[in-house]
């Protein structure tokens, strides 16, 4: 293992470092090279790791375009499908988020969409050999999903935008009819965001305050700035027992009725029905639904996977649906119009070295809890193996 892991680094310096590398990258992606015909990938293994191993390039089949990879952040979902034995085994390649350069485009796609262009994405990861993942240096993905990475944002920072803040926006907008930031409210309302530092949080943050929303939050209280750096007009301690009762004081006689739980734990069901309170309202989970103990509260939860317009299995079991994969594509229109305008902050990233060479310390790293308020990311155009 290499000695010089930045253990030390913080997640500001790191990013800085990945800055810098990303001017010499633009320059080079000015002259896009043909793809070659193996690449070297992150893939699972028979025992439920991962190593690097180098396979074929994928090739973009209709509606599809293939992606240069130049960066790619972890999410907790990649270390928890290796563990909990999701998908269909071995040479499955690994990784959800990627920022990078179209450098095929496949029949059937829209003009808009060209070779050259800086973009962001998300793919199901460590599912299946034919979807394949963002841990390689080249992905393909389906070309009405991608984001348009502006010319001032780093792909390092890129990498970490789409599974987040499209599973932000299912969230906010699948099922409930709440302004959104090319619609804002025209009269606030408080909505509460529980767990507000995840890479979740964040983007939930951003986008319900660009909304126009009063956004109350929760975090650590070494997060509490950085909460209210990206927009949260109040934040308290999760761990605070006066948390709930400090919520609702600061709500008074505003109506609480919309809570968003981007921790999705079993601790954070009750203080969050406790700040709904006696009134109807609604609880949103991430991921796995919550039994909540009132029943003047409304429970519901979302699968950002169902965006991509495919049957979807693991944990849940979903048919493809049509209207799903329109919203996936509405959210990917929406959050390139706010990028472009240059009003949402991408995560906190800590850029790793050895590019993918890695990549099972950082899972593991990640797994033992030890990654807060911030991403893993992999500058994949550096040496990989």
């Amino acid at each position: 293992m290499n000695a010089l892991r930045p253990d030390c680094f913080s997640p500001t310096e790191s990013a800085t470092e990945g800055s810098l590398g990303h001017i010499k990258r633009l320059a080079d992606t000015q002259q896009l090279a043909m793809a070659p015909s193996t690449m070297k990938a992150v893939v699972k293994t028979e025992t439920g790791k991962v190593e690097v191993k180098l396979i074929k390039v994928p090739q973009p089949g209709s509606g599809q375009v293939l992606v240069k990879v130049f960066a790619a952040a972890q999410n907790p979902s990649d270390w928890m499908k290796l563990k909990d034995g999701w998908g269909e085994g071995p040479e499955c390649v690994c990784g959800h988020d990627f920022a990078g350069v179209i450098e095929r485009v496949g029949p059937d796609v829209s003009p808009e969409r060209k070779a050259g262009q800086r973009v962001a994405g998300w793919v199901d990861g460590c599912w299946s050999v034919e979807d394949g993942g963002a841990f390689a240096e080249y992905t393909v993905v389906d070309a009405s999903l991608l984001v348009d990475l502006p010319d001032n944002m780093s792909f390092e920072s890129g990498s970490t935008l789409c599974f987040a803040a499209f599973t932000g926006c299912q969230a906010l907008w699948q099922n409930q009819n709440l302004p959104t930031p090319l619609e804002p409210a025209k009269t606030s309302f408080p909505i509460l965001v529980w767990g507000g530092a995840s890479a979740v949080g964040q983007y939930v943050v951003q986008l319900t305050k660009l909304a126009g929303l009063q956004v109350i939050t929760t975090a650590s209280p070494q997060n509490h700035e950085l909460m209210k750096k990206i927009g949260a007009d109040a934040v308290f301690d999760y761990k605070d027992p006066e948390a709930v009762s400090k919520i609702k004081s600061f709500c008074g006689d505003r109506e609480l009725s919309v809570a968003i739980d981007c921790a999705s734990l079993p601790e954070s069901v009750l203080p969050i029905s406790q700040c709904l309170g006696d009134r109807e309202g609604t609880y949103i989970a991430l991921v796995m639904p919550a039994q909540i103990p009132a029943k003047h509260i409304k429970s519901d939860f979302t699968f950002v996977y169902t965006l991509l317009g495919k049957q979807t299995k693991g944990p849940y079991d979903y048919p493809a649906e049509a209207k799903h994969y329109e919203q996936g594509k509405s959210f990917a229109k929406m959050l390139s119009q706010i990028l472009k305008e240059n009003k949402i902050q991408a995560n906190p990233t800590r850029v790793v070295p050895n590019g993918l060479a890695d990549a099972q310390f950082w899972f593991d790293y990640q797994e033992q809890g030890k990654v807060r308020a911030h991403r893993i990311v992999y500058s994949i155009d550096e040496s990989s193996s």
